[in-house]
């Protein structure tokens, strides 16, 4: 298998290719750490509303190409590379070793961007990392909009698990094309981001972050962050009737809606306009 690093040629085209489909001008830039160097993405006006966008498992954080413009209307967008994950942070300080190291790290963030607080939004396992930040530091995080948040309220399907194992043991582009083509069930996926995706499926060394468990009931329900829950109708990652009772059980005062006709890893860029709506009245 011809392997393929995160820091290779080809990769940074592909990551390049889908960040150039920004309508927007585009402030990339890296915030040093004690964990290593964090890229993040940043666009809209300086003097607005600051929001945080985490991206899920290998999506990157170039996946939001198709909600940028209308988001950065009226807040400071910064789209973070997960540190440990695929993407352009770089790490090569101490590793992450856990959820505090990742809590940290994700401080460092919000204190190199110079921000006391933000509203953040996330996107599967960035959906867990944003809630599990709320949770450990809500004075930091004004709103949070969990987009079919996955280890956040309920267990993943045992069908996807057992799908997506094979990636675990034996990454490659095949086994991702084929998982993300059946969990799609065969529906639109922007070819630019396939790309991407799978060239880092490939990478070495293995990604390191770090996700799960879910957490405590008790720690949700004491939850005070303006919370908004959105999930994918069509998502074989888990149940979403499952995921929606389970959080009105624990997030009451929780918004949630289902974006309609979509899967969980066609988000957050198919049919955007709805999720785009959604978010931003919700923040407004």
């Amino acid at each position: 298998m011809r392997v393929i690093s995160p820091g290779s040629r080809e990769f940074r085209a592909a990551y390049d290719r889908v960040l150039a489909r920004w309508p927007l001008p585009v402030e990339s830039f890296d915030l040093v750490s004690e964990f290593g160097r964090t890229r993040v993405n940043g666009c809209g006006p300086d003097d607005a509303p600051p929001l945080v966008l985490l991206s899920g498992g290998g999506a990157t954080s170039t996946v939001w190409f198709a909600n940028v413009a209308e988001l950065a209307r009226d807040h400071r967008v910064f789209a973070v590379d997960t540190m440990g994950d695929v993407g352009r942070s770089q790490p090569d300080g101490r590793p992450i070793q856990g959820r505090e190291d990742l809590m940290l790290w994700l401080d460092g963030v919000l204190d190199g961007l110079g921000l006391l607080g933000a509203a953040v939004a996330g996107h599967s396992s960035g959906a867990w990392l944003a809630l599990s930040y709320a949770l450990q530091a809500p004075r930091r995080v004004r709103a949070l909009a969990l987009i079919d948040p996955t280890q956040c309220f309920a267990e993943l399907n045992t069908g996807y698990v057992l799908r997506a194992f094979p990636l675990s043991v034996r990454p490659s582009a095949r086994r991702l094309r084929r998982l993300l083509r059946w969990e799609s069930a065969g529906g639109d996926l922007d070819p630019d981001w396939l790309e991407l995706v799978t060239l880092g499926a490939v990478r070495r060394p293995r990604p390191t972050v770090v996700t799960g468990p879910r957490p405590e009931p008790e720690r949700l329900a004491a939850c005070t962050v303006p919370t908004l829950v959105l999930l994918a109708e069509r998502s074989r990652v888990h149940d979403v009737a499952t995921v929606d009772k389970a959080v009105r059980a624990v997030l009451p005062r929780a918004v949630i809606a289902t974006l309609p006709a979509v899967s969980h890893h066609q988000l957050p860029f198919h049919n955007a306009s709805e999720l785009n709506r959604q978010v931003l009245s919700f923040l407004g």
